[in-house]
């Protein structure tokens, strides 16, 4: 009888190990991603913890829109108000979701809803010169699957298959270093 409730132990302790470690393994997926000719996800590992730099509300959606310390630090010294472009290595990460009402909040203010897709950002003068200094990625999330993929033409937005896809958009910013985004006041 221990024998049969050992081995059971044990049975139900891989199965345990299997799903659990599995789960863990689909949530680093995200990482193998790449735009075709452009930026990986792996890129902008630990985005989740970067600073806020701004929020915003477009149609059906809401956005954070965070930096790493390259990118605050630039913000914070001015750029690019103070006419200096964001130097290389300077980081953003804008996450969207589907917005949705919260009934029971007072007011009932639209809060995050189910995630839609990442885009990122980053600034390398030489890999992306012939886009103003910046590589652009957008990776769209499934939540049935629970897992992203490279944006695609077929998207709204269409997105391109390199790291310029997010180019021709941002020219209207020029000015700006290609950064619609603005910091402010805290």
């Amino acid at each position: 009888m221990t024998r049969i409730s050992s081995r059971l132990m044990v049975n139900i302790a891989v199965v345990l190990v299997v799903l659990v470690g599995g789960r863990a393994i689909s949530a680093e997926d995200k990482y193998t991603l790449k735009v075709p000719n452009g930026l990986a996800f792996s890129e902008f590992k630990g985005y989740e913890g970067w600073h806020t730099i701004s929020i915003s509300h477009n149609g059906e959606m809401l956005a954070v829109i965070l930096g790493n310390p390259a990118m605050i630090d630039a913000y914070k010294a001015g750029v690019p108000g103070n006419g200096k472009p964001f130097p290389d290595g300077a980081k953003m990460a804008k996450i969207h979701w589907n917005a949705k009402k919260n009934e029971t909040a007072p007011g009932q203010p639209l809060v995050a809803g189910t995630l839609h897709d990442v885009d990122f950002m980053v600034k390398d003068s030489k890999r992306f010169a012939d886009s103003g200094g910046w590589g652009y990625a957008e990776f769209e999330y499934d939540a049935a699957s629970d897992a992203f993929r490279p944006g695609t033409l077929a998207d709204k937005p269409p997105q391109g298959n390199d790291a310029k896809c997010g180019f021709a958009c941002h020219t209207a910013v020029k000015k700006q270093d290609y950064v619609f985004t603005e910091y402010p006041k805290r």
